[in-house]
């Protein structure tokens, strides 16, 4: 039988979880209330945005700089991945509410992966569809009015030069590298592109993706993109000769990368900007 101490022990131990789930409620109430805050200042965003006339609702840059923000304060039990997570939901979550939008996944790399990828970053109120290879992602991205495309920046050889397809300045353009988050086990760490129809003042250019077409392989490339702080994303050559896909910090450029080929030696080279995104947010680890 249990002493008149034990019992007094748990019904103090009772009581602290019982104020301590009261205070989960607390929490809980006040996080569905300021979500609920946030989707009334939105609903007068759109009103506001409605009377400047059509526009995108997708602003990778102001994304990023909310997400670096986040996670650099981030500390306790809550695991990284999950905040990021979270707040990648929200955020695409309120973009659809502005902007109805689908998001179009390559099937060819990996169907499970992709989708998985697709509904860590953007949720379940965004649709997102199965879409075999990338140039056929691509093609529904420049055929929509506000679509977004998720491809896999490692193509199996038989894509060929598939970002060639983002080239002519009409078509559609790379605006953010998932996952935003460069740590070792991220859950889905495979490197991804996100496309969408040129999206002109909004995009981030800390990083500047370029199309490069020359007539052979030079063995000055080994060392003027890494030289330029970048690096070379893909390679493929086709009867024209031999294509690249780089990425370089954005204050280089396209000016900067020209420059420091020239300087070189290598001619005969045509460079086209394919897209920008946010540098990563690199997770420090601890020693």
């Amino acid at each position: 039988m249990p002493s008149t101490q034990e019992n007094s022990r748990s019904d103090s131990a009772d009581q602290e979880l019982a104020a301590l789930r009261e205070e989960i409620d607390r929490i809980d109430l006040a996080m569905h209330h300021l979500l609920m805050q946030r989707g009334t200042v939105i609903e007068t965003l759109i009103g506001i945005k409605a009377r400047q006339g059509p526009g995108s609702a997708f602003r990778p840059a102001r994304e990023a700089a909310i997400l670096r923000a986040l996670l650099a304060r981030h500390h306790g039990l809550l695991p990284l991945d999950t905040v990021e997570s979270i707040w990648r939901i929200i955020i695409a979550t309120f973009t659809y509410v502005q902007m109805p939008f689908s998001v179009h996944y390559d099937t060819e790399i990996g169907a499970s992966f992709m989708q998985d990828s697709a509904r860590f970053h953007f949720g379940f109120s965004v649709p997102v569809l199965p879409t075999h290879g990338s140039e056929a992602v691509i093609a529904a991205v420049a055929a929509s009015t506000g679509d977004l495309g998720l491809l896999a920046i490692e193509q199996p050889p038989r894509a060929g030069v598939w970002w060639r397809n983002l080239s002519n300045p009409s078509a559609p353009k790379i605006i953010a590298r998932l996952p935003f988050v460069d740590r070792p086990g991220h859950p889905v760490a495979q490197p991804q592109f996100v496309v969408a129809n040129p999206l002109a003042a909004t995009a981030s250019r800390d990083v500047v993706v370029c199309a490069l077409e020359l007539d052979r392989w030079h063995r000055q490339f080994d060392d003027v993109i890494p030289a330029l702080g970048g690096e070379c994303l893909a390679r493929a050559a086709d009867a024209v000769g031999l294509h690249l896909l780089v990425a370089i910090p954005g204050q280089v450029g396209q000016s900067g990368l020209r420059d420091a080929l020239a300087a070189m030696n290598v001619r005969h080279i045509r460079i086209s900007e394919v897209g920008s995104h946010a540098a990563q947010f690199i997770m420090k680890t601890t020693t």
